[in-house]
């Protein structure tokens, strides 16, 4: 999953002459909304997924509710039952204030209920506490912004937007509902929610554990855009089943942080950069960075240490529908025994499936087309099943033409019964541009954002929901039609209210059923 921000001197271009919404309020549809239709297919049977919970990290929230991927083994399987097409009911409101206010991450407060959720708004980042059924916000924490932002306007390139994964957007909640997050200064920190004195909710810094004293932040600001010093910011954070807190950065350096004493360990991996989050379990922590997948584990004092390290093709080149040279997936455990990746080979992109426990290989599945493969997703792993998006084409929002899409197909590949390789179960013609997919195991339904392309140039944008056995599309919902509907890398979430959830350019989608 991928991040994108927008400065506001950049917002009219990349918009075009869309309408934009001075305030907070719907997003505004682009043209043609009435010429497509709102709703295709019928209601879906729930069939569950067959496979065994995935254990809760004791030291996150609770599964389905806590991070962008879902749980601590990043399998974006939800426990919930998503929406099944029944009489749908879409919303949506506009979190820029006029701006892009992409919601890139959305989590789910189990003592309060509420969303938990890591928005743009235009330049910065913002925490946002979101009422789950009307949307509206109900307390927000501005977060700083990225150098990237500055590069982009000093370079006049938006590619330094588009390929930055820090600021904040893969963060959690820990048990205590607690937003646990590394933002563009190089501080962890802990944010608690509640109620004021004056009856209104609040965010609260509860901890607050500054790292720049261990990393490189000579990072651009609109003062100095251009330093000479190296900018290493922190692209992720998680915990490990001891409590520590793990945290990454782009140029490869792996850390902790004990909580209780604030002890910071670091190591890091010489000449490699890490794109993507990281898969948590008790057996340990895989990490993979555009060379290599790593499975780790602390010492005794804390430090990140490698227990093996397996190479994969990383190809020749960056392709289009992916930021870096390498592995587009964060890994995903699979049960007790496997974790999964894709590489990023030229002519066809392989599912590659190895031991957790000594990195043996289990299979290495070609995925789509040749010459027409690639993701920048982080797999579905649920049981045996793995489900792989293409997202070969897409690049950015503001690339995208109208009435254009990706390549597109999205397959399901298990691992066998004996665990001697894997097989392709189906592929789906479904184009879904960059959408970190979800699942549902007891409906049994693979949610994909979709859209098709249209020689009359309009954008119409849908959460599609395919059968996770047969590969056949169930139904779509129209959410919008426009730019201000392009999801540009956001994921899919399923609320335990049945919701689901698209973060899209101008804030945040809704589909629930009525019937």
């Amino acid at each position: 999953m991928r991040r994108p921000l927008v400065t506001s001197a950049l917002s009219a271009a990349l918009l075009g002459a869309a309408a934009v919404p001075a305030a907070a309020g719907a997003i505004p549809d682009g043209p043609g909304k009435g010429l497509v239709p709102s709703y295709i297919g019928g209601p879906a049977t729930p069939r569950p997924l067959a496979g065994e919970p995935v254990p809760a990290n004791p030291y996150q929230g609770p599964v389905g509710t806590s991070s962008m991927h879902a749980d601590s083994y990043a399998s974006d399987a939800y426990p919930f039952t998503g929406p099944l097409g029944r009489n749908p009911q879409v919303l949506n409101d506009a979190k820029g204030g006029g701006l892009p206010g992409l919601c890139s991450t959305v989590t789910f407060a189990k003592r309060t209920g509420l969303i938990v959720a890591q928005c743009t708004k235009g330049q910065n980042f913002m925490l946002r506490l979101i009422d789950p059924t009307t949307l509206k916000d109900l307390a927000t924490y501005q977060l700083p912004p990225r150098s990237s932002t500055v590069q982009a306007v000093f370079s006049g390139s938006l590619d330094k937007i588009f390929t930055d994964t820090s600021g904040g957007a893969y963060y959690y909640l820990d048990p205590q509902d607690r937003a646990v997050l590394a933002d563009s200064q190089f501080h962890l920190r802990r944010f608690a929610h509640d109620k004021g004195p004056d009856g209104k909710w609040r965010f609260t810094v509860t901890d607050d554990w500054d790292l720049s004293g261990l990393l490189p932040h000579d990072c651009a600001t609109w003062t100095n855009p251009w330093p000479k010093g190296e900018c290493d910011p922190i692209t992720a954070v998680g915990p490990d089943w001891t409590g520590l807190i793990w945290w990454i950065t782009r140029a490869g350096r792996i850390g902790t942080v004990n909580p209780k004493s604030g002890a910071v360990k670091m190591t890091r991996l010489p000449d490699e950069q890490i794109q993507n989050s990281f898969a948590a379990a008790a057996d340990g922590v895989s990490i993979v960075s555009d060379h290599a997948l790593y499975q780790m584990k602390a010492g005794p004092d804390g430090t990140p240490k490698v227990l093996w390290r397996e190479t994969y093709d990383r190809g020749t080149g960056r392709k289009p529908g992916q930021i870096d040279q390498g592995s587009g997936t964060t890994p995903t455990f699979l049960g007790t025994k496997y974790v999964a990746i894709t590489d990023n080979a030229d002519d066809r992109m392989h599912v590659i499936v190895r031991r957790r426990d000594d990195g043996r290989l289990v299979c290495q599945v070609p995925v789509f087309n040749s010459g027409a493969s690639a993701t920048d997703n982080s797999l579905i792993g649920y049981g045996r099943s793995l489900f792989v998006e293409n997202n070969y084409g897409y690049k950015n929002f503001f690339e995208l033409p109208p009435g254009g899409s990706s390549t597109g197909g999205v397959s399901r590949v298990d691992v066998n019964a004996d665990g001697q390789g894997c097989r392709t179960v189906w592929t789906s013609p479904e184009r879904s541009p960059s959408t970190v997919a979800k699942i549902s195991i007891p409906a049994g339904l693979l949610y994909l954002y979709t859209k098709e392309p249209r020689k009359d140039l309009i954008d119409a944008w849908y959460l599609t929901a395919v059968d996770v056995h047969t590969g056949k599309t169930a139904y779509k919902v129209l959410t919008g039609t426009g730019k201000w509907f392009d999801n540009n890398w956001a994921p899919v979430t399923i609320g335990p209210n049945g919701t689901a959830y698209v973060g899209v350019i101008g804030g945040l989608v809704a589909v629930r059923d009525r019937g």
